[in-house]
Formats: C-alpha cells, structure tokens, sequence
C-alpha cells in the first residue's frame, strides 16, 4: 500500500531514537512500536516493502496523539505530523480507521447553530447525571454570553466552533485585552465555523480542505488573523501545506497566536491587578508546532508569579479528540501531566490556578479536578 506521504519526508528519520523520551506514548508503555521510531519503522514497512496492513498497525497509528512533541526533538527534521496524517487519510480512504458515527460526530462542527443547541443539551444531560464520568469532560455551560461583534478592522478575531460552544467567555476575554490595547476586530462570517483541525488529525483531509477553503474565503484582506486557541492557531499556520495553494501560504502567515500578537505590543498593557502564583502548561500545539509558547510567558510576567513545569511540555493526553478515543492511554499520559503540576505546586498557593492556552488541554486537565483557566482570562482579570 502506498500512503498520501512524500518518500523523502519518510527517508529523513535515521532511527536515532532521540524523540524517544519526547513521545507521550513511548513514556507511559515504554513499547517501541508506540514510539515515532516505531511508528516510522512501520509506516517504511508498508509503504515501501509492501507489508500488510494488520490491526496491529492501524492501532499503532491510532494511538498516536500527534503532539508532535518528537519533531523539536529530531535533529533530521522529520516532519512527523504531516507522515502521521498522509498515513491517516489513507486509512480513512478504505475506512480503516475513522468509524461512520465518528465521521458523523465531526461532521457537525462546521454547523454551528447544531452545535451549540448540542452543546447546551449535552450541558443539561450533566447536570441530570446522565453523561458517564469515564467520558471526561468537565461541566459544560448552560448559558452562554451573546456572539462576539465587530469592534473595528484591525484584527480579524476566529470564534471557530467548540472553543464558542463551549468556552466563549475566552472570546470575550480577547476583546477585552484588544480593546484595551487600542485595537478593534473583525468577527469573520458563518464560512469560519470550523478551521478543519480535527478533521485533518483524524485523516479526514477531503473535509479538512474545504473547511480551509472556507476559512480563507471568510477572512479576506491583510489584517492579521488572532487564534486563542492553539490548536486552531496551528492547523491554519499549517494551511499552506494542506492545500498546496499560494492563496493559502499567504493566509497562514497573516495567523498568529493571541499570546504571541499581544507581546509584541506588550507596552500597550497597563494591568491594574497581580493575580498571585499561576503554573503554566504548554499546549503540544502552542509549544511544539507553533514554538510560540514563550509567548504566554511575556504576557502573564507582569501579573503573576509563573511556575514552570519540569516535564519539557510533555504532553497532557487530551489531543483533540484522542482522550474521547483513547481514554486509557490518554489517562495514563494525564496522570503524568498531574503528576508534574503537584510537584510545580510544591512550595506554592495550593490553590494556584493551571494556565493552558488550548480548549482540549484545558477541559482534560479540568476533568482531572485541577483548576485550569485560559491565560487570556487571567489577563483580562488583571485589567
């Protein structure tokens, strides 16, 4: 079987094992073949000597939680996400992977109106203790604040889909600090319901291209276009390559991290509150794939104490929908988060908040019991 994957990306891995120690998976089974080295080995295996694809392997590739926390790591440079989703959409082409109620579960992001009438009934199902605790989401909003509006045109601001559902007060949060420092935004239309993310990790690219298209077409002009989340932030930085299109490298250079717009007009900050001790986790997809997570340092220093973890961004488990999917593996990669923030909190408030710039990260890590807020919200508190 040949994969959606370029021969030469795939020959750039020596097996030199270095990502061992950076891959969530490796850490919790000690497995070789749940290790970027494992999974290559396997991919060259079927790809250019004509192996079989067993269960076995698509379980390799399935419980990858695509941090890519290797590819810092790598001194090849070996673009391990974009191998690990060619692979996936070609699996997903014969459905080997993928399941239909899956597919149909994505399917709805892009419709936002569903999605929130979803959101709240799902909302409600919690409160009436009919969603099992094994799931793993934390409690989900009844009510949410009204639909962010234009303010001006020198941003464009993307809402995307579960980040409005579910966490809208961080938009709200956003405006606030841009307003505070002077800037207006633009609240693209219904063609930016969804940036395609999950889509692409699940090897879904036929969909994950048209949403794109749609983004891009949403969101015209020069302004620069602000994500707070960083998944979203990272999938669309990566749009060039997923479309192929000059059109769409453009765009991805107009992306930028919320965190990583606001240093670089940090003197327009004028906090008015310091808000204690905050221990700071980095989202896979803020620090590994964007490598703007130093970012979130320059914008909380000035209202807070932070706290750095001793793990080297590991990752959290959440991976988008990973924890839903693989929720044993995903708990194990948890406790080890956990694991590092009690030892962070050492010596701290025992009551300091976790700040992590990502939905998934944040509502994993809440699952978990631990007070996590996004540091967008903190920084709008300081104001």
């Amino acid at each position: 079987m040949k994969f959606h994957i370029d021969d030469t990306e795939l020959a750039t891995c020596v097996s030199c094992g270095l990502c061992l120690p950076h891959c969530p998976t490796f850490r919790v089974t000690g497995e070789e073949a749940l290790s970027p080295r494992g999974r290559i080995a396997a991919i060259r295996a079927v790809h250019n000597d004509d192996a079989p694809v067993t269960p076995e392997f698509v379980s390799f590739m399935e419980t990858c939680v695509q941090c890519r926390g290797c590819e810092p790591a790598c001194p090849s440079g070996v673009p391990y996400g974009r191998l690990q989703e060619g692979v996936r959409e070609t699996l997903a082409e014969q459905h080997r992977i993928t399941p239909r109620w899956q597919r149909a579960a994505f399917a709805v992001l892009p419709r936002h109106r569903l999605l929130l009438i979803g959101s709240s009934a799902l909302a409600v199902a919690q409160r009436l203790h009919l969603v099992p605790k094994r799931i793993g989401l934390p409690a989900l909003p009844l009510r949410r604040a009204k639909p962010l509006a234009t303010t001006g045109s020198d941003v464009w601001l993307f809402t995307g889909c579960v980040m409005d559902a579910w966490m809208r007060d961080t938009h709200h949060s956003t405006a606030k600090v841009l307003g505070h420092m002077g800037f207006g935004f633009l609240v693209p239309g219904k063609g930016a319901t969804c940036c395609g993310a999950l889509h692409s990790h699940a090897g879904l690219a036929p969909s994950a291209r048209r949403l794109a298209e749609d983004v891009i077409a949403s969101m015209p002009g020069e302004a620069p276009i602000v994500i707070n989340s960083a998944g979203c932030g990272a999938a669309m930085k990566e749009y060039g390559h997923l479309l192929g299109t000059d059109e769409a490298r453009h765009f991805s250079g107009r992306v930028v991290d919320v965190h990583e717009f606001i240093a670089t007009h940090i003197d327009r900050l004028h906090p008015t509150k310091h808000l204690g001790t905050i221990i700071v986790q980095d989202p896979c997809h803020l620090r590994h794939v964007q490598r703007t997570h130093l970012a979130v340092r320059t914008v909380l220093a000035p209202v807070a104490n932070l706290v750095e973890l001793d793990d080297d961004g590991l990752c959290c488990g959440a991976g988008g929908a990973y924890a839903a999917l693989e929720p044993a593996l995903a708990g194990q990669i948890r406790d080890r988060k956990v694991a590092a923030l009690d030892r962070a909190r050492l010596g701290t408030a025992e009551n300091a908040c976790v700040a992590s710039a990502n939905p998934g990260c944040a509502m994993h890590l809440a699952a978990a019991g631990l007070t996590v807020r996004h540091p967008i919200d903190l920084l709008a508190e300081a104001l």
